[in-house]
């Protein structure tokens, strides 16, 4: 990236979230710490660095429902989800078409949580580092507006922008996880009978590969909210090339104001640690509650072979959604302190997010974690942590509206080839 940032501006550019905020997508298989033996093979929602979800990649998950071995909350056989015997001509199809619905529903979801919610991403932080905003944009009403007049004024890439840095970044983060577990003794998953030094030990592996990531999460953000206007075109390998660049201080002019990388560890793996426990641990608990329901339902009455076949795949989807939600919607606040801090002294320059028009610099001048934190609240109120909220309610309600059309879909599929 090469965003043209004049020496005597100090401004300040920041991409923040997903998920954030957000990552590689229920495609891909893995599982949280909290591994139980019921449910060990469950995929977890991608990560977001560095609130990354869980990182893991296990073996191919199997069919909600489809039991190993007999326990207590076991769901319905293999076998009773085909119509006809396990060597007919109906079974295969049927198997087939169970495959393929499970790739494609996969592919919803990674599509969902790293293109379509991509706008509310770059939107939602760029709203938390604005600290010159007077329109909070709590709610998806004005955030919509606000979308529409960048749209209007700079181009669909103002709303896409930085894309593909977040894939860097996730893949940064899941090879970093996975050298660091080969050199070291550190697990990468958690086994069911787990010990307290056996979870720190996993902990200890998010928090390295976090601090290994930040960098590159830094360059990200950046090109997540630097505005269009000034901004020149940038290769997809920018966010690593300034992510060293930033390690060894070499690269882009700075200002006085930027803070070392040491300053940012904390903030960073507490927000990831965190954000990777409300997840794991939500994900469990839903999907234990959605099992047992299962059960219940195949006991009590009889279940249609297309619910079945959706049991098999919906309820883990649902679990990543709630899961990926709730550490969102509580981390909210510090995530908007992680972004203020990364992005301050960058000599970055954003949208005005009250006109939707006109550019902004960033002249923060934050000592630290806390001293961040006194000044939002003093400066902005309570309400300040919670700049661009609005986006984030559009982009689960996007994932929402998503995942019941594609079960929509899938009924009507199941239905025409059972």
């Amino acid at each position: 990236m090469h965003p043209r940032r004049p020496d005597g501006f100090d401004g300040l550019g920041y991409r923040g979230g997903a998920r954030d905020e957000q990552g590689f997508g229920g495609a891909f298989p893995a599982r949280s710490f909290s591994t139980g033996s019921d449910l060990g093979h469950w995929v977890t929602t991608p990560p977001d660095i560095p609130g990354s979800r869980n990182l893991h990649w296990g073996e191919k998950s199997p069919p909600y429902g489809v039991p190993t071995t007999s326990t207590p909350y076991e769901g319905p056989t293999e076998e009773a989800f085909s119509s006809g015997g396990g060597g007919s001509v109906q079974g295969q199809s049927s198997e087939q078409l169970n495959r393929f619905a499970g790739f494609g529903i996969g592919l919803a979801s990674l599509f969902t949580e790293n293109v379509l919610a991509h706008p509310c991403i770059v939107l939602r932080r760029q709203c938390q580092v604005n600290y010159h905003a007077q329109h909070y944009h709590l709610t998806p009403f004005t955030v919509i507006n606000i979308m529409y007049s960048f749209n209007k004024t700079q181009g669909p890439r103002a709303l896409w922008k930085g894309m593909g840095s977040t894939f860097i970044v996730q893949g940064v983060t899941l090879g970093a996880e996975g050298i660091i577990s080969e050199f070291t003794p550190l697990p990468r998953e958690v086994l069911h009978k787990w010990n307290p030094k056996q979870i720190g030990e996993h902990l200890l592996l998010k928090s390295l590969t976090y601090v290994v990531a930040m960098p590159f999460y830094s360059a990200s953000l950046i090109e997540t909210v630097q505005s269009e206007i000034i901004r020149d075109n940038t290769g997809i390998l920018e966010c690593v090339k300034e992510g060293i660049g930033r390690v060894i201080g070499m690269g882009v002019p700075h200002s006085k104001r930027l803070l070392p990388l040491l300053s940012l560890i904390f903030p960073t793996v507490l927000h990831g640690v965190l954000h990777y426990i409300i997840s794991s641990v939500i994900q469990k608990f839903v999907l234990l509650i959605l099992k047992r329901k299962t059960y219940n339902s195949h006991l009590t009455e009889s279940t249609s072979p297309v619910q079945s076949m959706l049991d098999a795949y919906f309820p883990e989807l649902i679990a990543n959604f709630a899961a990926s939600l709730c550490s969102d919607v509580i981390l909210y606040p510090l995530e908007t302190v992680l972004h203020r801090l990364h992005i301050q002294g960058t000599r970055t320059i954003i949208d005005n997010t009250d006109l939707g028009y006109e550019v902004l610099p960033i002249n923060t001048q934050y000592e630290g974690m806390r001293d961040c934190i006194n000044t939002i609240r003093q400066e902005e109120g309570v309400f300040g942590f919670y700049k661009g909220f609005g986006a984030l309610i559009i982009q689960y309600t996007l994932h929402a509206a998503v995942l019941q059309i594609t079960k929509i879909i899938y009924s009507t599929l199941l239905q025409n080839n059972i």
